[in-house]
């Protein structure tokens, strides 16, 4: 088992920035690719971004790209999302996922285990 818990989302201006954080515990953190999704109300939960459990590849979608960073921390057992220029529509609620197969980074029924989310509110 992985526990993973957000922090750092909240209410920001467009064109602020924020930090979300996701702190794992359980099983060893460096085994895992990890990724960070997204939902809005009435929409699906969408991918956001991934990184390989080296850290090495990340990987981002279209619409965040240039704007975010994903990172990670495995001493700390944390991976962080750096969010900049930040849009009303990025408006939703965050989560961290860890995945340790190999199906697609960017597919959820990839991810074994998921954080209660974090919600991030941009304001126009």
């Amino acid at each position: 088992q992985v526990q993973l818990v957000e922090s750092g989302g909240g209410l920001v201006q467009a064109g602020g920035s924020l930090r979300l954080s996701c702190a794992a515990s359980g099983r060893t953190f460096s085994n895992y690719d990890m990724g960070w999704f997204r939902q809005a109300p009435g929409k699906e939960r969408e991918f956001v971004a991934a990184i390989s459990w080296t850290g090495i590849s990340t990987y981002y979608t279209d619409s965040v790209k240039g704007r975010f960073t994903i990172s990670r921390d495995n001493a700390k057992n944390t991976v962080y999302l750096q969010m900049n220029s930040l849009k009303p529509e990025d408006t939703a609620v965050y989560y961290c996922a860890a995945k340790y197969n190999r199906g697609p980074y960017y597919l959820a029924a990839s991810y074994d285990y998921w954080g209660q989310g974090t919600q991030v509110s941009v304001s126009s």
